[in-house]
């Protein structure tokens, strides 16, 4: 499931990557392959922010702001039945903006 494009903020780097392939076995969304021994973003846009990848990586290769933006508020509307809010654009607490 995607939830919006370009609000992730997954980031990865490649050269501290060690081939571990981590990432790709407690990432529910398989955001993660590996290829040439080194792990690989399939899609960006798949990021729930839940931060597994980011928690197992001993080498410091990713980092995301596990439980923001807005792909967490929009899990959170999907569980309370609420809208989306996340603050991030128009006035905090309302609809508006990137949400």
């Amino acid at each position: 499931m995607k939830y919006l494009k370009n609000v992730a903020t997954l980031a990865y780097d490649p050269g501290r990557c060690t081939g571990c392939g981590r990432c790709t076995e407690v990432c529910p969304h398989a955001v993660f392959e590996m290829q040439y021994g080194k792990a690989h973003i399939t899609d960006k846009d798949l990021c729930m922010e839940c931060g597994a990848c980011a928690l197992n990586c001993e080498f410091g290769a990713i980092t995301v702001g596990s439980g923001v933006g807005c792909a967490s508020a929009i899990i959170r509307s999907m569980l309370t039945g609420g809208e989306p809010t996340c603050g991030c654009g128009g006035n905090a607490g309302t609809s508006t903006g990137c949400c």
